[in-house]
């Protein structure tokens, strides 16, 4: 019974918050160590669905530098680092885009339908999206690094209006 308890508390606490929020459109970044340990995994994601479920929109943006990592390792190629960015020539964008679009994108949009939500996986490229520009710091050259210039919000909007919860690779 205290658990119930508990968790009427915990609803009760967050009502202000869900009126708030209640069909407002909530950008995640999703990266870390939350993508590591399975059962933080799970805990993000069941976060979210809670979310989307008391009527928040989210949209959901993932990291992944360590699967990156463990892909470039794999391959025998060494990432180097340019104040704490990357050095991203095209064999690197190349798996950086396969982790990012292909495995991790996925298996999120699947942890998502297993819990009953609908999800769609996509990349910053797809309907331009994302609009990036060239980043270069101190004026060095780090390949295909950028910033955001713009997001085009129309393919989230429509996923959206249609009951999907978009799941963004950062690619742009």
């Amino acid at each position: 019974m205290d658990k119930y308890i508990y968790q009427a508390k915990t609803l009760m606490e967050a009502l202000p918050y869900i009126k708030k929020f209640n069909n407002k459109t909530v950008v995640i970044k999703y990266g870390g160590s939350a993508m590591i340990d399975e059962k933080l995994k799970m805990s993000v994601i069941k976060d979210i669905t809670l979310m989307k479920l008391v009527g928040i929109r989210p949209v959901v943006v993932h990291g992944g530098g360590k699967k990156i990592n463990e892909m470039l390792e794999k391959v025998g190629k060494e990432s180097v680092f340019i104040d704490g960015l990357r050095v991203t020539d095209d064999e690197t964008m190349e798996i950086a885009e396969m982790v990012l679009s292909g495995s991790i994108n996925k298996e999120i949009v699947q942890m998502f339908q297993q819990q009953g939500i609908k999800a769609v996986g996509i990349s910053g490229k797809d309907g331009r999206t994302i609009l990036a520009k060239k980043k270069m710091p101190g004026g060095k050259d780090i390949g295909w690094v950028g910033e955001i210039e713009k997001v085009n919000p129309e393919l989230l909007n429509s996923l959206m209006n249609e009951d999907f919860v978009p799941v963004v690779a950062p690619i742009a």
